[in-house]
């Protein structure tokens, strides 16, 4: 399930590019950089602070994702994964982990351990210096 960026919240600028391309990065700007501003998406509280802790350094202070994509020769390509990259990490922001339900040891669970602990003493006690007396 991809998240579905809607156009109007996403910027897009093309950088000339380092990587795979010959001579090739030196004439054309085939680098994709995507800003997307993450408050126009209308996200969930739960998944606006998540996706805050997951951009890390990606987020800027005015609240805009940007993404680098320069791996590929084709701006097509960088496009793409760019904007692949951004609905990654949205659809991560959105996951939410079950809630941990605190358990406690019963009675009997209690004694067992207290049991199995005096036990283990007792072999430790037995290692001592053996006198004959």
């Amino acid at each position: 399930m991809a998240f579905n960026l809607p156009e109007d919240v996403i910027e897009e600028s093309f950088l000339a590019s380092t990587g795979p391309g010959g001579q090739n990065v030196n004439k054309v700007a085939t680098a994709c950089q995507l800003r997307v501003d993450i408050h126009a998406l209308g996200l969930a509280p739960y998944a606006y602070r998540k996706l805050k802790e997951l951009a890390g350094s990606k987020l800027t202070a005015a609240g805009k994702l940007v993404v680098t994509a320069r791996s590929h020769r084709t701006r097509e390509a960088n496009r793409d994964e760019a904007r692949r990259r951004v609905s990654e990490l949205i659809e991560k922001a959105h996951e939410r982990r079950a809630r941990r339900v605190k358990t406690k040891p019963s009675r009997a669970a209690k004694a067992r351990r207290v049991d199995r602990k005096k036990a283990r003493s007792q072999i430790k006690k037995n290692r001592g210096k053996v006198s004959y007396d």
